[in-house]
């Protein structure tokens, strides 16, 4: 997609991976979003972690000089509120980006053996047999099944963990069906990029299944940077991407031609 005349070309940036590695900063990030900026470019940031509440995703962009406001941020758990009609019964297992999302859009939250009418999943580290099973089962009674996202991995400095796909993975295994998927790649994602942004010129990420597949269902460009889950030992990558660079500063430098400033010492 491409911006209508009149408004300034969109660059979005995925965030873990891109930007920082579970809140700590990648060298040049901060940088390069500057120098995206000064050549007339907005930046935007689409991020499938639907754990953080919004205003924490802000905090954390501001605290490694990345300054931005809540419109400029969307995430998966909003995609996934955004398929329900306000009023609806929602149960979910998730974190309290997600519960915020969710009572955002005026949902009526329930417990999973309340017989919601529909289940959303995303990333939780407080992970409980009753509530998961309780879950499964509101699926397997038919509840609409919805995942934030399917990410296996959540990539950190020290090694990746296990992301919302594999707590989604528990329920769809025990209840025998599949979620739709909110989320990059999914086209609740495209579609409230494309409300709120009129579409994107880049999508930059670490993962070609979410990030690739975004742009080439959001007719965006699509950047891989190598700063995350994926490495230079995997690829190729389908869908291959429109440019590969180390990080999001080098990918910056080769599309827009100019060198992010040096980063300096704290």
């Amino acid at each position: 997609m491409r911006a209508e005349p009149g408004q300034a070309p969109t660059w979005a940036l995925d965030l873990d991976g891109v930007v920082w590695l579970a809140g700590r900063a990648l060298p040049g990030a901060a940088q390069a979003v500057a120098v995206v900026r000064s050549a007339g470019r907005r930046v935007v940031f689409l991020t499938n972690n639907s754990g953080p509440l919004l205003r924490e995703h802000v905090a954390a962009l501001g605290a490694v000089g990345i300054p931005c406001g809540p419109e400029d941020v969307a995430t998966s758990a909003q995609a996934a509120a955004a398929l329900l009609e306000p009023g609806s019964r929602v149960a979910m297992v998730g974190d309290r980006g997600l519960a915020e999302a969710l009572a955002d859009r005026a949902l009526d939250v329930v417990a999973p053996d309340d017989h919601p009418a529909a289940l959303v999943v995303g990333r939780t580290l407080q992970l409980d047999y009753a509530e998961l099973s309780a879950a499964a089962t509101a699926v397997r009674e038919g509840a609409r099944f919805i995942a934030t996202n399917t990410d296996a991995t959540f990539p950190t400095p020290e090694r990746l963990l296990p992301g919302a796909g594999a707590v989604v993975a528990f329920v769809a295994t025990a209840a025998g069906r599949q979620p739709e998927v909110a989320g990059k790649p999914g086209t609740a994602m495209v579609e409230l990029v494309d409300r709120r942004y009129g579409g994107v010129e880049w999508m930059v990420g670490d993962r070609a299944d979410t990030d690739g597949a975004f742009a080439r269902l959001a007719g965006a460009r699509f950047g891989l940077v190598l700063s995350g889950v994926t490495k230079a030992t995997d690829l190729p990558v389908e869908p291959s991407p429109d440019l590969v660079a180390d990080d999001l500063a080098g990918l910056v430098g080769s599309v827009l031609g100019l060198a992010p400033p040096p980063v300096t010492a704290p």
